[in-house]
């Protein structure tokens, strides 16, 4: 079955780096979209970053030019370097699976999160 596991979460100053990875199982991950989402304040899933199967990514306006996503197919593993974290950056941050290889607005399979706090 799919799996996503999420790490790399954890707590840093205002200014700061943090990288966090999304280990994917249960199917071909270089076929798909994958992205990263944050729970956002109403709870909802706000998207963060997007790539595609073919390496194409896509960013919130919010983190343009701080944050950069990456894939490395040959393990499975999508990527969120963090860079210049502020403070509106905490939040809970999902990895989830796209439903084709491109990145359509439809995510079926989620992972647990990880937990992202920048303090001053």
């Amino acid at each position: 079955q799919v799996q996503l596991v999420e790490s790399g979460g954890g707590s840093v100053q205002v200014g700061g780096s943090l990288k966090l990875s999304c280990v994917g199982s249960g199917f071909t991950f270089g076929d798909y979209c994958m992205g990263w989402f944050r729970k956002g304040p109403a709870k909802e899933r706000v998207r963060v970053a997007l790539i595609d199967a073919g390496g194409a990514a896509g960013y919130a306006d919010s983190v343009k030019g701080r944050f950069t996503v990456s894939r490395d197919n040959a393990y499975n593993t999508l990527y969120l370097q963090m860079d210049r974290l502020n403070a509106e950056d905490t939040d809970m941050y999902y990895c989830a699976l796209g439903a084709g290889r491109y990145c359509m607005g439809q995510y079926d399979f989620w992972g647990q999160g990880t937990q992202v706090t920048v303090s001053s």
